[in-house]
């Protein structure tokens, strides 16, 4: 919602001004100057980018009108997901929760928690340093390291697409600067016509220009900085459950393994210690 609010404030502000200024909207409308400019840059966007980073790019484009499911209520139910896992794990030993990890679609203890269990690169994470610590003899600075490792590549991998719509957006002003010089040539082949036929040849090719600056920096840009803050968002989930985790394998009770967790989050979406310690209480009396 918000960047379509965005969208129309951009749109707005720009052509309102011009029409109050006295313009006219229908002098903006040069099809042809936005076949040079999106053709051009989407040429260039094929031929600067790997067929991965294309792929990953284009998977990536609905997460920026989507809004963000990371929220106060998620990790709230993150952490009591958790805290049901390490609380059987205190009670009944590691082997307990084999089934649970191995199958968390059909774990009556993931079952409990829908919004957690539709983010599967959280369970993947989570399952599979469980599964180290229910199967593995790796110390608490090896099971670190490997979280760190994966957090790092996750990170790495979601920069991608930022980085390749952020480069096209960077692009944009240059190819309405292309358009317009096409334009101007245009002009300058056609000195002939009467001034005021020249000044329309003008215009258009200006338009070129606004077209390219307007494009980069009010739509394009703007798109690579929500990716930016989304894969933020989703980086934030890992460091958590890492977090907690790393607590367990410390020593820690769950209901301060947890506790670990919550300090890793964002202050926006932290819930505070009696929110975490009812959620907990809840997970407890299922």
């Amino acid at each position: 919602m918000l960047v379509i609010v965005g969208c129309l404030i951009v749109l707005g502000s720009v052509f309102g001004g011009f029409v109050l200024a006295g313009g006219h909207l229908v002098a903006l409308y040069q099809p042809l100057e936005l076949l040079m400019i999106g053709g051009a840059a989407v040429g260039a966007f094929v031929l600067g980018n790997t067929s991965k980073a294309l792929k990953a790019t284009f998977k990536a484009l609905p997460k920026v009108v989507q809004g963000s499911r990371y929220t106060k209520i998620l990790y709230m139910d993150l952490m009591a997901l958790l805290y049901d896992l390490l609380a059987k794990v205190r009670k009944e030993g590691l082997m307990s929760i084999e089934s649970d990890i191995e199958s968390p679609a059909e774990s009556p203890i993931f079952a409990h928690y829908p919004n957690v269990l539709a983010d599967h690169e959280a369970i993947e994470f989570m399952t599979d340093y469980l599964r180290l610590m229910v199967g593995g003899n790796l110390n608490a600075f090896e099971i670190e390291n490997l979280m760190d490792n994966e957090i790092q590549i996750h990170h790495q991998e979601g920069e991608v697409p930022v980085h390749c719509i952020a480069k096209l957006g960077d692009s944009m002003p240059a190819f309405g600067i292309v358009a317009a010089v096409m334009g101007v040539i245009h002009t300058m082949a056609s000195v002939g016509l009467p001034p005021s036929e020249l000044g329309i040849l003008v215009a258009q090719a200006l338009v070129g220009t606004f077209l390219g600056i307007l494009l980069g920096y009010g739509f394009v840009g703007p798109c690579a900085a929500v990716l930016e803050q989304k894969l933020e968002e989703s980086t934030k989930v890992l460091q958590c459950i890492r977090m907690t985790l790393l607590a367990s394998i410390n020593g820690y009770a769950p209901a301060l393994a947890v506790e670990f967790g919550r300090k890793a989050l964002y202050s926006t979406e932290r819930p505070n210690f009696i929110e975490l310690e009812e959620r907990v209480r809840q997970a407890k009396n299922k």
